[in-house]
Parts: C-alpha cells; structure tokens; sequence
C-alpha cells in the first residue's frame, strides 16, 4: 500500500514538474538527453504555454 501510495506521489511530482513532457517530447523527436534538447523543450514548452493568455 505504501508503495502504490509513493508511485502515485512520484507520478504527480512529475506531472506538476514537467519531467514527464520532457519525456514525452524526447520520445516524440526520437532524441536522448542532452542540456541543448532540454532548451530546445523549455523554449517550445513555455512559449506556448505563455502564448496562450488566460483571461481572470
């Protein structure tokens, strides 16, 4: 139980901290790890992310 409990924590962290995304589009480029990809990921990332105003 407590083992189900941490993965589901751990599930949630990476979520919230966009580790999962980053996986997500390293898999989806068929690219490995590396400091450039991982700009090249905030820089698409949050610039749609900000793009898209939310209004109150």
């Amino acid at each position: 139980m407590l083992r189900r409990l941490w993965l589901n924590l751990k599930a949630i962290v990476n979520e919230l901290s966009d580790e999962n995304a980053y996986a997500r589009h390293l898999a989806h480029h068929g690219c490995i790890h590396s400091a450039a990809e991982y700009r090249r990921f905030q820089t698409e990332h949050f610039g749609r992310k900000y793009k898209r105003a939310r209004c109150c």
